[in-house]
């Protein structure tokens, strides 16, 4: 294996300098934990430790806000800014492109396909970040970030409406999160993704009841996206 702590501390020194100001959802809290899960996955799966793991921190090396029109460019433009670091510290050659695709085409809204298991060992990595506690987390700290509301009191759990997550947190779910753990590539990654899956829905029906929601409608709203309610609702354990 190449990949060192030599590597390992220019590069988390170099990241670190790009995100100084990254908020506490996308900065480099949210790296380490990729990082985590990537190393989970590939050893499982048997992926190329010299690939995923540069790939791995250097996935979010650049700040693009959500409402720039550079947005659906940023995988890209993070490869490209990823594979000149990489250069400049004299990474081998003949990794630098195979990173440089695991950055591209990890991005949900890129829809770029992966060529390769490393390509799909990171993408996987990366979406179960918006899955479990971290996930539930991180879509309320964003929500309440941009002045959303929780849910829609007249209907929490989108049944008689489309899902909204321009305005609602809780439609979010409904949007993608609990769609994710389909799009995953590697068995185990669908595996870690399914049990985070049931964390969430977990938590919908914890909410449920506190909000006195109209019995069935999460069911109802669970089935419109094909998502059958965890056997124990009780997966959400709060003291």
């Amino acid at each position: 294996m190449v990949w060192d702590t030599n590597w390992e501390q220019m590069t988390i020194a170099w990241v670190n300098q790009q995100l100084i100001e990254a908020d506490s959802v996308h900065g480099l809290h949210h790296i380490r934990r990729v990082f985590v899960n990537v190393l989970q996955i590939a050893a499982i799966e048997k992926a190329n430790m010299d690939i995923v793991v540069p790939a791995a921190w250097l996935h979010d090396c650049i700040l693009i806000a959500k409402d720039s029109p550079l947005r659906a460019d940023a995988s890209h433009l993070a490869a490209q800014l990823a594979t000149e670091f990489l250069e400049s510290i004299n990474y081998p050659s003949h990794c630098i492109a195979a990173i440089a695709h695991c950055i591209h085409a990890h991005s949900f809204s890129a829809g770029i396909p992966c060529e390769t298991l490393e390509a799909c060992v990171v993408q996987d990595a990366d979406r179960l970040e918006a899955l479990g506690a971290i996930g539930l987390a991180r879509c309320l700290m964003t929500g309440g970030a941009i002045r959303q509301r929780l849910y829609d009191p007249n209907d929490p759990f989108p049944h008689n409406r489309s899902p909204d997550d321009r305005k609602q947190v809780v439609d979010h779910f409904f949007v993608k999160l609990l769609t994710l753990a389909d799009t995953m590539k590697t068995p185990t990654g669908h595996k870690l993704a399914k049990q985070r899956t049931d964390f969430l829905i977990g938590f919908l029906h914890q909410l449920s009841k506190e909000i006195g929601a109209e019995p069935n409608s999460l069911h109802l709203a669970l089935k419109r996206i094909h998502r059958a309610p965890v056997n124990d609702p009780a997966t959400f354990d709060m003291p």
